[in-house]
């Protein structure tokens, strides 16, 4: 499957990212068919990337060989079963970027264990720069495997989980990361303006200090706990920060935060299951 021709089943704003990643990886536009209800994306998409676009799920899957499901989780279940007899007769590799929904559910619905690969990719997936978690059904092929990373490496990068489970951790930490530290932008962008700074200095401080930040992290050998030691003076500035932070058990309301996110990932994958 080194060419494979693949379907976006609701080519939203993911969808769309995706596909412009894959297009300028040089994968063929030919091969690429996506589908909206909503005709003004479909131009833009045809317009921007010479993919091929239509209403009609099942003419888009016809020929696939990788089916992406990329539409709101609450009308899932309704274009897969729709969809059902097709897959199964045609035995595609499906990759689900809908959240919630568990392979398991998905292959009830389509009454036949296919190949799927269930991914989590978070927004800044949009400016190809996002974190994407994968897992697998027993079904899939390593060269399958190996498509589905392909695919979401196209908008940043990708890591896999070993069980379902995974999912739910993955969301908590990267799926729902992002508005973690807009919120703490929020809150250092709102600290600064009280401190005398106006709004934008406050601003530009913030979003480029959180910037440097990651880079630091991600092209340093050290582990950020390093990396904040190297900055924390004894006595100095940082220090009286942080030592704010941790008496107020920052360390704990974190991680008590992402257990609720992956506890309501849990819960939500239970009742769209119905």
């Amino acid at each position: 499957m080194s060419t494979p021709s693949i379907a976006f089943i609701g080519a939203g704003n993911m969808a769309f990212s995706i596909i412009g990643g894959l297009i300028k990886q040089g994968v063929d536009p030919k091969k690429v068919w996506a589908t909206n209800i909503d005709q003004e994306s479909l131009n833009k998409l045809e317009q921007e990337f010479q993919v091929n676009t239509t209403t009609d799920n099942h003419q888009a899957i016809s020929e696939a060989d990788v089916v992406v499901l990329s539409v709101k989780p609450q009308v899932l279940k309704s274009v897969v079963t729709d969809l059902a007899e097709t897959l199964k007769q045609n035995n595609p590799l499906i990759i689900s970027i809908a959240a919630g929904i568990k392979a398991e559910t998905l292959q009830d619905w389509i009454g036949q264990p296919l190949a799927i690969v269930r991914c989590m990719p978070n927004t800044p997936a949009l400016l190809q720069c996002g974190a994407s978690g994968l897992y697998k059904t027993a079904e899939v092929t390593d060269e399958q495997a190996n498509v589905a990373e392909t695919l979401m490496n196209a908008v940043g990068i990708t890591l896999w989980v070993q069980n379902e489970q995974g999912i739910d951790a993955v969301t908590a930490v990267s799926g729902s990361g992002p508005a973690y530290y807009f919120l703490f932008m929020e809150a250092m962008q709102q600290a600064g303006e009280a401190l005398g700074l106006d709004a934008e200095t406050a601003k530009q401080l913030t979003l480029q200090t959180a910037l440097g930040a990651a880079r630091m992290a991600i092209e340093s050998d050290d582990a950020p706990s390093e990396l904040r030691r190297k900055v924390t003076s004894p006595g100095g500035t940082t220090e009286q920060a942080i030592q704010t932070f941790q008496k107020g058990n920052l360390e704990a309301l974190v991680k008590q935060a992402m257990q609720a996110a992956s506890d309501r990932s849990e819960e939500l994958s239970e009742i769209l299951a119905k």
